[in-house]
Parts: structure tokens; C-alpha cells; sequence
């Protein structure tokens, strides 16, 4: 009897241990796929939206010169340092002039020669005239003479070579001062070339600016073309900017832009579009947009990485929400709406982009309650769902 208890309590065991085992698996099944999702809501709200493009880029001047010069020499004093405004026509650099000084003291030693010698052949001229109309006068006095038997024919042949030498000399004279006039032009051209050359020594800003860059020091040797400055003007400065050439035909000129600068990430400055680029870069499928900047931070500095935002449209009234609500399933884009209290798919049609929040065109209306799991868990079409 007890060997036949035993069997059947064995047999028992061997039967109701898998039940238990499914009935706690079908119990903990029912958990997981009836127990609700918690989730966090937001309630959907109309307001308006703006819609921005971005692109990122570098904080550039629109006009920027190389300070160099245009002789050969030392440099003998920098007068100004990166950082330095600077109004145009102010001194920036000096070269050492002693021996162009020398050079324009010799040229005007020169011209003042050639002017000395303008005057003496002026006087030539006038005394070479005079004799001139005198052997005139006196050629016809002696030709009358002669014509009345009163004059020899030795002193009318002599009274006509006189005449023909101080013609002659009038000649000479024209010629003397037609060539001491070149000359006279040739020292006054040196003189300016010299003066030019002094003149050159002195490196002037070419406009008011700010100078972000010095390159040379006093001692150094330069030449034509080397550069010793970087001048920028401040009047426009503006961040080019590269941005994708999706994004192309929302762009203006004109267009309202924020820019935020990564050294100052909770403060964007007013910008506008300048002007946009006619030629996108092969590689990366972007162009280059120039945002001016209408505003500046207190320290900024040319090359500077900033990104940009281009609003490219607005609108007052819409109804929205955070675009990180937005889920894709099976190709389509939608949201789970709380509807008492189990979650319900929404297919959704998006309108406009701004950097958190999108425009839903369709599918959704203001007081909607729209949910997203805490957890990284599945929500499906009709599950339960609990907020925290």
C-alpha cells in the first residue's frame, strides 16, 4: 500500500511541476504584455514655429589686406601691435630712410642746377636775340647804302654775315634751352621719384580697421610684397558658413539668422543672409552661405567656429510638438496618443522644422496627449500605460 502511495506521489510530481512552470511563464507573459508602459506625456499645444536652416562655419572679415611694402629696406620701428585700431592714413611701419634722404637732397641739388641753368640760357637767348635785331638793322642800313652807290660791296657782304651769324645764334641759343628745358624735366621727375621713394619708408593703413596679425619686427629686412601686418576692416564681418544644398531653395538673401558662437552657447547674436555661394563642394554636397553679423560678442576673433541659424519660414498659429516624439513604424511617421489610458497609433504629417519642435499638419489637434515609454521597451498599439 505504502509502495503504491509512494508511485502515485511520484507520478504526481512528475505531472504538476511542468504545469506549474507554464502556468508561471503564462502568468508572467500576461505581466509583460498587460501590465502598463510607463511612460512620460506631453499634451500637445498650438503656438508658433520657425523654421531654421544651420549650417556651421567661421567667423570671417569681408575686407582683408596684407600690409606690405612696396621698396626694399629695414624695418626701424612697428608703430602698431595686433589688437590696435587703426584710422587710414595712420603710420603703421617705418623703414630706415637715411640714404633715400641723401638720395632726395642729391636730386634737388639737381633740379636747382638745371633751373640755374634755364636761367643762364634764357639770357643767352636774349642776348642772341638782340644781336640779332641789331645785324637786322644794320644789314638793311647797309643794303639801302650799297643800292646807292654810298657802300661797298665789301661791307654789304659783310653786313649780311653778320646777319646770318647772329641767326645762327638764335639757332644755337633755341637749341641750348630746348635741351636745358629736358633736363630741367628730367631732375624734376628724379626729385619725384626720390620723394616717392622717401615717401614709400612710411607703410600707412589704407583704412580704418583692426590690425589681428603682426609679422615683422624692427631690424627685419623686407622686400616688396612681404608681409608684415594683417589688416581687417570691422565695418562687416560675417560667419561663411556651410550648409546643405537640400537647404537651397529656402535661402534668401535678406533672411533673419541667430548665430551661436561656441564660446558663448546660451547667447546667439542677431545676424542676417549677405550673400550666398554659387558653387557647392563635390565632396561633402555644400555651399558656402555668409551670414553678417548685426551684433558682436566682447571678445571674438577672426577664424572663430560658429554655427548659424537661417530662418527660412514662420508661422504663428500651428499645432506642435517635440520633433523627439516623433516614431517611425512600418515607413510611416507617427506618435502614441494616451487615450484612456492605453496607447493609440497616430499616423502624423509634419510641416515645418525648427531645431526641437515640428508643425503637425495632420493627425493630431491641441489637448491631444502624446506619450513616449521611459524605458527603452516596445509600445504597441493598445497597451496600457501609466505615467510615473
Amino acid at each position: 500500500m505504502n509502495e503504491k502511495r509512494k508511485k502515485t506521489g511520484q507520478w504526481i510530481g512528475r505531472v504538476w511541476k511542468p504545469a506549474i512552470f507554464v502556468v508561471l511563464v503564462a502568468v508572467a507573459v500576461y505581466w509583460v504584455k498587460l501590465s502598463p508602459v510607463v511612460v512620460t506625456s506631453h499634451m500637445v499645444e498650438r503656438g508658433p514655429i520657425v523654421s531654421e536652416v544651420m549650417g556651421t562655419g567661421t567667423l570671417e572679415a569681408r575686407i582683408t589686406v596684407t600690409v606690405s611694402p612696396k621698396i626694399s629696406g629695414r624695418i626701424l620701428e612697428v608703430l602698431v601691435d595686433q589688437g590696435d585700431r587703426v584710422t587710414g592714413g595712420d603710420v603703421l611701419v617705418r623703414l630706415d630712410d637715411d640714404e633715400l634722404q641723401q638720395q632726395v637732397a642729391i636730386a634737388r641739388a639737381q633740379l636747382d642746377t638745371a633751373k640755374s641753368a634755364i636761367d643762364r640760357l634764357n639770357a643767352d637767348t636774349a642776348r642772341s636775340d638782340a644781336v640779332a635785331t641789331q645785324a637786322k638793322r644794320d644789314n638793311r642800313q647797309t643794303q639801302k647804302l650799297f643800292a646807292g652807290n654810298a657802300a661797298t660791296q665789301d661791307e654789304a657782304d659783310r653786313a649780311a654775315e653778320t646777319l646770318s651769324i647772329a641767326e645762327a645764334g638764335i639757332s644755337r641759343s633755341a637749341a641750348a634751352l630746348s635741351e636745358g628745358q629736358s633736363e630741367l624735366v628730367a631732375a624734376e621727375k628724379n626729385l619725384e621719384y626720390h620723394q616717392a621713394m622717401l615717401a614709400d619708408t612710411q607703410i600707412v593703413a589704407p583704412f580704418d580697421g583692426l590690425i589681428v596679425r603682426r609679422l615683422r619686427e624692427a631690424g627685419d629686412i623686407v622686400v616688396p610684397g612681404s608681409a608684415m601686418l594683417t589688416l581687417i576692416s570691422t565695418e562687416e564681418l560675417w560667419i561663411s558658413a556651410w550648409v546643405d544644398e537640400t537647404q537651397m531653395s529656402g535661402l534668401r538673401v535678406g533672411q533673419s539668422a541667430r548665430v551661436v558662437f561656441r564660446s558663448e552657447v546660451e547667447h546667439p547674436y542677431p545676424g542676417e543672409v549677405a550673400r550666398l555661394g554659387r558653387e557647392a563642394d563635390r565632396e561633402t554636397r555644400e555651399f558656402i552661405v555668409d551670414v553678417r553679423i548685426l551684433d558682436l560678442p566682447e571678445n571674438w576673433a577672426v577664424g572663430q567656429r560658429a554655427e548659424v541659424y537661417i530662418e527660412s519660414a514662420r508661422k504663428d498659429s500651428v499645432t506642435l510638438l517635440p520633433a523627439e516624439l516623433i516614431q517611425m513604424q512600418d515607413s510611416q511617421q507617427g506618435v502614441f496618443v494616451d487615450v484612456d489610458g492605453k496607447a493609440k497609433w497616430r499616423v502624423v504629417t509634419i510641416g515645418l522644422r525648427s531645431a526641437e519642435l515640428v508643425e503637425v499638419v495632420d493627425g493630431l489637434e491641441a489637448g491631444d496627449v502624446v506619450v513616449k515609454p521611459v524605458k527603452a521597451v516596445a509600445l504597441r498599439d493598445g497597451r496600457r500605460v501609466s505615467t510615473p
